[in-house]
Parts: C-alpha cells; structure tokens; sequence
C-alpha cells in the first residue's frame, strides 16, 4: 500500500515535468473558437518595427525556476529545488547583480516553490509541500536583505481553533479527515486583492482559500471547487475571482454584498484541456486562458458586466501554453515550445504578435514584466521569463504604437 501511495505521489509530482516529453502536437487547438488576429500587413508592420532583444541572462538555480515576482527593482524567483533567490538592478539596461549568497537565498525545506507574491516588507511563497509560507523582508540597507519567517499557513493558532470542532473536519481520504484551513495538495497559485487585505490560494486538492494578509488567518475555503486540480487563480479589481482548473473549466466566484462566503458565478468552458494560467486586463475587462491546447481564449464582459463572452483565440504557439502575464498594454503568454510571444490588441479589436521570444532551451514556466522606466521611449517593457532549462532570462521590449494610433 505505501509503494503504491509513493508511486501515485510520484506520478502527481512528476506533473510540471510531463508537458516535456508529451506531443502535445497531437492536440487540437480549438477549432470551433475563432482567432482573433490582425491581418498579414498588420502584422508585417509590428514585426518591422518592433525592437527586442535578450538584456542578460541569470543563472544560478539548480533546478527548473517556477516563479516569479518582480517588486521595484528586486526580481524574486523560486525554483523546484526549495529555493527563492534575490536578484538586484540599479539600471534595467545593465546587468543584474547577484546579491550577497548569504542573504540571496531563503531555503524552503520542503516542496518546490510554485507561486510567490510581494506584499509591502512581506514575501509570500506556495510550495508543493501543501503549504504556503510568509516572509519578513528585513532591509538592513539600501544593498542588503535578509528574511525571517513569520508565519506557515495555516496558523498553529488556526488550526487548534479548528481542532476540537467536528464541523470544522472534512474528509481528505477514506480514513483521514483534516480540518478545513489546511491544504492537502500542492499550493498551486496565490493572488492578492486589489486593496491587498485578502491572499487567495488554489490548490491540486480543488479548494480555493481566501486568507487575511493582516493575521494570515484563513477566512474562507471553497471545497471542491472543481472537478480536478486547479492551476490557476486570477482577481479582477471589481472583486471576481477566476480559477482554472485541469477540469477544463474557468470558474467565476463572487461575493455577494451580505453573504458572509463567496458564490459560484458562471462557468466558462472552451478550451478542450487542462488550463494552466489565467491573466486579467488592467480596465478587468478582459480575462485572458492559457491551456494545453496551444490556444489563448480571449473573454470580454458583457455590457452589464455579469457574464463573460469569447471573443476569440490567439493562436501561434505550437506546444502548451503554461503561463501568461499581462504587463501594461501587452500580453505575454510562455509555451513548452520554448518561446515567449507578446501579443497587443489593436482598436480593430484584434489583437497583433509583436514579437517571439527565442533563446530559452526549454519549456517557458513562467512569466513577470514591467514598464522599463529607464528608457526614454514611451512604449518600452521589460519581460523576465523562467524555464526549465533553469535559468532566468531579462528581455527589452521596445514595441511602436497601435497601428490605428498612427493613422489618427
């Protein structure tokens, strides 16, 4: 029974891996949604004029980076090898320093670092070992941090008050309950709420947790929340909630104004396989679904805001798609097909390929990004992207007005 356990837990850890040796050739890319780009010479024009290319490469990790956050000038980027490393730029057109060893890595312990979140003088980090962890930036001057850790949630304070109540048990397994502030699988994906008084988690074992930032007291647990684990969780300004799960599913969740938990919205079902990420617009206009068969669903709100539509489907990636990041204007979106590809909607509604990405040998896991506020150019980004192959690569983008802008 206990080999049989370590081979199921084996197989579920093995997860992140799989999409490297799959065909994912061999899936469809959504047929029935329509693509949404722009016409050939419109796309003739982004790719003449745009500028990009890779600022530096950052090595140091050992194993696959599957996060990252970027706050100011510090780069956070956590890795399955249990490690969140610190990476320092004065200037976004040099190179980045890597900081003292010392003070550079905060070693997890146990379970890969699947999400990290920043959080004024707080670093919040999910991990594959069912936890998400909290830690204390400590500026000991403008060149150096170090960390302390403030809290593992849940709480021992949350969980005892939980203990002695019946109610507060579900069922985990035939013969095991646990109480309902606890996660039971890999801690997939955090996200914060627009005033920052809120953490939502997802997880494989299909809850979505809300935690209150202030005491890391955990407010809310959905329990089964989808059919399947779920990857991804995205919060829109006006208070939604977007998971996607391997269910094929985007679930909308809500609170209505005087009930004390969230409610189920709507179900947004297109994609034919398992969603790996989600990313909303800046307006909350737009969601924006990533999944395994190579396509990007484009939903709009409708004009009362209550439902979403498709409005169509990016297409151009040739394997997964497994993470997305919206960065001003832009939309990023990484594939196991190793690239990265920057996507921009037109006033035609459509939207343009900008620019591919090349130079990472393997899957892209994960995407962050920023206006470069170094440049003298309006319409100049940064993109930083980690894959498996293990290392972090920083990229200028620098991208020419919408079409329809320079013929007004």
């Amino acid at each position: 029974m206990l080999f049989l356990l370590f081979c199921i837990s084996y197989i579920r850890n093995m997860s992140d891996h799989q999409f490297c040796c799959s065909s994912y050739e061999s899936q469809r890319s959504l047929p029935s949604v329509p693509c949404i780009t722009s016409q050939l010479h419109l796309q003739h024009y982004y790719l003449s004029n745009i500028q990009h290319h890779c600022l530096t490469t950052l090595k140091g990790h050992t194993s696959y980076v599957s996060s990252l956050a970027f706050d100011g000038k510090f780069l956070y980027t956590g890795s399955s090898d249990k490690e969140i490393r610190l990476w320092k730029c004065n200037d976004l057109n040099s190179d980045f320093e890597f900081e003292n060893l010392t003070n550079n890595i905060v070693v997890m312990g146990k379970g890969a670092v699947k999400s990290l979140v920043v959080l004024a003088d707080k670093l919040f980090s999910a991990h594959q070992d069912h936890k998400i962890r909290v830690w204390k930036i400590n500026n000991d001057g403008p060149d150096n941090q170090n960390y302390t850790r403030l809290a593992t949630l849940p709480t021992l304070s949350d969980r005892a008050s939980k203990l002695l109540q019946p109610k507060n048990h579900v069922q985990i397994r035939r013969h095991k309950t646990c109480t309902w502030v606890h996660h039971v699988d890999t801690v997939s994906a955090l996200a914060l709420s627009r005033d920052e008084t809120l953490l939502y988690s997802v997880s494989w074992d299909r809850t979505l947790k809300i935690w209150r930032t202030s005491d890391f007291k955990c407010l809310e647990s959905v329990t089964n929340a989808h059919d399947d684990a779920i990857n991804a969780v995205a919060l829109s300004d006006d208070g939604d909630v977007y998971t996607g799960s391997t269910d094929k599913k985007i679930k909308v969740w809500r609170k209505i104004p005087g009930d004390k938990n969230h409610s189920l919205v709507t179900t947004l079902e297109k994609h034919n396989s398992g969603i790996n990420a989600l990313a909303i617009s800046l307006d909350g206009s737009t969601l924006y679904s990533g999944a395994s068969d190579r396509s990007i669903v484009v939903w709009e709100k409708d004009d009362g805001g209550d439902g979403m539509a498709v409005a169509g489907a990016l297409r151009g990636h040739t394997k997964s798609i497994l993470c997305l990041a919206v960065v001003s204007d832009l939309v990023c979106s990484g594939s196991a097909d190793k690239t990265i590809r920057i996507w921009r909607r037109g006033v035609d509604g459509n939207y343009s390929c900008l620019a591919v990405l090349e130079g990472h040998e393997g899957p892209v896991k994960c995407l962050a990004g920023a206006v470069d506020r170094s440049s003298r150019c309006d319409t100049s980004y940064v993109i930083y992207s980690g894959s498996l192959d293990c290392d972090i690569k920083v990229w200028q983008i620098i991208a020419p007005l919408p079409y329809g802008d320079l013929e007004s």
